[in-house]
Formats: C-alpha cells, sequence, structure tokens
C-alpha cells in the first residue's frame, strides 16, 4: 500500500509551493507564473489506467484534472462541464516517474566543468536539462548532491519547465572523503582556509568531527533540503578515497541523523562495502545509496532495520558514467559484478527498495534515464518495474515527512494525488522498454496539471 509522498508538512525555509500555471498545447513552459486565470479541467478519456499500485490496467474510466490533482476517475465518456478533453484511446495512463537517485546540477555536464566553470553556467545547464528531464517522464526527482535549491525554486515558480525536485543540497563528506574534490595543494585546510570550489558552489560540503557534521547538516536545513545525504564509504567518482574505505564515525553519523530527525527528516548514504553499510545502520541512517558490494548478512540487518536500499542498474555498459583511470573501470567492473548479486539479495530478504538512475557528469548518458529504469526488468516484471518507479519511490519520498515540499500522493492515479501523469503509446505493461524511448512513446506529459508535452487530439 502507498505511504504517500506527501503526507503532510510545512513548506522548508527558502522553498516554494509548485506554481499552479495553466495548461499548454504542447512542449515546455516559459509562462510568466503570475499570468492567467484559473485553468479549465481536463479529462484524460479512453485510456485504460495503471493506476501505480496494480498488477493490471483499468479500464471503464477516464482521468479527471482540476486545480492540479486529480479530481476523480469517472466512467469513461461521463460529460463534464467546462472540460478541455484529451483523447486517450488506445493507450496507457499513468503516473508520472520517479528516480529516486538525481543529481540535478551535476548530471549533465563534465566533472572538470562541475568543478571549474562559472556557478551560474551550471545552473543554466542545470535549467535545460531540467526539461529535457521532464519531457522524458520523470515529473519527480530526489536530488542526493548539489546545489538544487535555486532551480527547484524556479521550477515550481513556473519560471522553467522540470521536474519536482527534493533537493539535499550540499553533500556532507569527511576530509578525504568522497565528496571531497580538492587538489593536492589546496592541503592543508587552516581556520585561514576559504572554501573549495566544490564547496563554494554548494556541491559538497566538508565536515570533520560531531560539530562540524552538525554545523553542515544544519546549513542544508537551513537552505530548504528535504533530506541529508551524507558520504559514508568510497566511490568510483572520486580520485582521493578507495572504494573500501568506510567514511565518518558512528559518532559523526549520528550527529547527521540527530539533526535531520530533529526537523522531522532523515539522512541518506552514500556507500558500497558491507562494514560501511552495517555502520551507517547503526547510526540510523534511513536509506542505503548504492550498496552493490554488500555481503548476504549485511542484505539481512538492511531488511531487519527497516531501512531502504536505493540501488541503481551499474552494469559498466553503454550507459555507465565515464572513469578517466584503469583503477576507476576496475572498481566499476566490480559493482557491476556486485549490481546483480545486490538486485537478487534485495528481492531474496524482502528489502524495501527503490530504484535510481545516479548518472553523474555524464550528458551524453541522461537521454537514457528511461533505458535504465527498463533494465531492471532482469530482476522485476513490468507491474514490479513501474511500481518502483512511482508508488514505491514515492514512498521513499515520503520519508522526508515535515521537510516534504510538495504535501499530497505522488506517484498514484487516485483522486487527491498531484496530476503527474503519463499517455504512453502502447502498453509498459506488456512491453516495459516503451519507456526507455520517450520522444517516440510519450503521447502526453503532464506534471501538476499542466500539459508540456502531447500529440493527442484536444
Amino acid at each position: 500500500m502507498l505511504a504517500a509522498a506527501g503526507a503532510g508538512g510545512a513548506t522548508p525555509a527558502g522553498a516554494t509551493r509548485p506554481s499552479r500555471a495553466g495548461p499548454s498545447a504542447a512542449g515546455p513552459s516559459t509562462a510568466d507564473p503570475s499570468a492567467g486565470g484559473p485553468p479549465r479541467p481536463i479529462v484524460l478519456r479512453g485510456g485504460r489506467i495503471f493506476d501505480g499500485r496494480a498488477s493490471t490496467l483499468l479500464d471503464g474510466h477516464d482521468v479527471l484534472v482540476a486545480d492540479g490533482r486529480i479530481a476523480a476517475l469517472v466512467p469513461t465518456g461521463q460529460a463534464v462541464a467546462d472540460a478541455d478533453v484529451v483523447d486517450c484511446t488506445a493507450k496507457v495512463v499513468m503516473p508520472g516517474l520517479i528516480d529516486a537517485h538525481w543529481h540535478s546540477l551535476l548530471a549533465a555536464i563534465p566533472e572538470q566543468a562541475a568543478l571549474t566553470a562559472d556557478v551560474a553556467y551550471l545552473h543554466l545547464v542545470a535549467a535545460e536539462e531540467a526539461a529535457r528531464t521532464l519531457l522524458r517522464g520523470f515529473t519527480t526527482v530526489r536530488d542526493v548532491g548539489g546545489p538544487a535549491f535555486a532551480l527547484k525554486r524556479a521550477i515550481d515558480e513556473g519560471r522553467f519547465a522540470g521536474p519536482r525536485i527534493f533537493p539535499a543540497g550540499a553533500m556532507i563528506s569527511q576530509t578525504c572523503g568522497h565528496g571531497d574534490f580538492r587538489f593536492r595543494n589546496e592541503l592543508p585546510r587552516t581556520a585561514l582556509s576559504g572554501p573549495s570550489a566544490a564547496e563554494a558552489a554548494g556541491i559538497s560540503a566538508i565536515a570533520d568531527g560531531e560539530a562540524e557534521v552538525l554545523r553542515r547538516v544544519r546549513e542544508q536545513l537551513m537552505l530548504g533540503a528535504s533530506q541529508i545525504k551524507i558520504m559514508a564509504g568510497g566511490g568510483v567518482s572520486s580520485q582521493h578515497d578507495p572504494i573500501e574505505s568506510v567514511q565518518f564515525s558512528e559518532r559523526e553519523m549520528r550527529a547527521a541523523v540527530g539533526a535531520a530527525a530533529d526537523w522531522g527528516t532523515y539522512v541518506c548514504a552514500h556507500v558500497y562495502t558491507s562494514a560501511g553499510i552495517r555502520r551507517a545502520l547503526a547510526s540510523g541512517v534511513a536509506s542505503i545509496e548504492h550498496g552493490q558490494l554488500a555481503d548476504e548478512d549485511t542484505v539481512r540487518m538492511i531488511a531487519d532495520a527497516g531501512a531502504w536500499w536505493c540501488l541503481q542498474p551499474f552494469l559498466a555498459d553503454e550507459d555507465a558514467n565515464p572513469q578517466p583511470t584503469e583503477v576507476q573501470r576496475a572498481e566499476q567492473r566490480a559493482i557491476a559484478e556486485g549490481t546483480v548479486r545486490a538486485f537478487d539479495l534485495a528481492r531474496k530478504h524482502g528489502v524495501k527498495t527503490a530504484w535510481g538512475t545516479d548518472i553523474l557528469f555524464n550528458p551524453r548518458g541522461t537521454a537514457g534515464q528511461g533505458r535504465q529504469l527498463a533494465k531492471i526488468a532482469r530482476w522485476f516484471d513490468a507491474a514490479e518495474v513501474l511500481r518502483l518507479a512511482t508508488s514505491r519511490n514515492a514512498e521513499l519520498l515520503g520519508l522526508s515527512g515535515a521537510r516534504n515540499p510538495y504535501p499530497g500522493a505522488l506517484g498514484v492515479v487516485a483522486p487527491g494525488a498531484h496530476a503527474d501523469l503519463l499517455v504512453v503509446d502502447g502498453d509498459p505493461l506488456a512491453d516495459i522498454t516503451l519507456l526507455a524511448d520517450p520522444e517516440r512513446t510519450l503521447a502526453l506529459v503532464m506534471k501538476g496539471g499542466r500539459i508540456h508535452k502531447t500529440t493527442l487530439a484536444r
């Protein structure tokens, strides 16, 4: 059963409610958010419905959208006064997709540019990519590292098209951790040292000791973080920390978890190895990001703790994030082997599993976001794949509690839910690969009741 991602909660400091601007015929909107009157209701008529939860399609109902929400499921063909009708015959209506591990500012830009370009350039590139993300059918993303606050605000105000963003802000990292992007000549850090380029941009925040961790976490909460991201182990896309390293002491992690809990939200942790995962679980971390090198006993611990495991189909294939050194490529291959085992173990032990892409520093890779989803049909049937990317990921987003910037249900087609909807030309329950080619197969993309793309008759 869905735990609605938007149950309750106030808007965090610096955040804004989503815009309720009216529908447009096609394409991303750049309209003045203050213009226009209340939008007319929209009826998506004649399509079969995947509601985000069931394993079969619902027939005989149209979807009525009003004021940015799903107002009702009405009998097919029932007249609705003063409504725009969109013909969805022979199509499937489904919830918008949710990517639970995304980097809005870092996905579509090479690493060198991310660390050296003007910060304004990063935001401009990210705004362009946000529109593409939405048109791929991803109406919500959980951003787990990077300065996405301004982009989120502009999207929510209707100034740019893009997905809903659940922002973590800067990744909290120890010195020589996975979020420490400094070069050797920038050491040692002293009381007179200024922030590194990555810290100044808001990509990461370096913290050593409980007091520093508390300060950096609280800074992100002040900026409007809906969840906190810490680096609890090594990674591939970094120069200084071996992948098997365990980062942050348990006391430091507990400081982050406590500060987040005081604000009604949670901590997610980047980590691959069993040792790092066990320390994170012992510290109260609620979501393990990656974890592909976990052994079976550790997977049992994730399940027993009731924690989430957000997995990505890291398979060292054509969609893999590019790595410059042979050492990094070897680590990538080891993680690819672990990915197969991780999905198998998650299913075996009933771990609460979420899905994301973690496309990072990979401008050419972002177009494959839907293809990354289709890949997990290797482990799940099509209905399970769709649930993961809709209602299941929405349940994970619900851990943000009072820090949730979008109160209301996401990831479902149900009365009262946000009207984030796709119309698919074909049946994704019969062929999940339809979502790998969104330009061809998505006949309509709607977010908050506003149509951003349509090829359908009205």
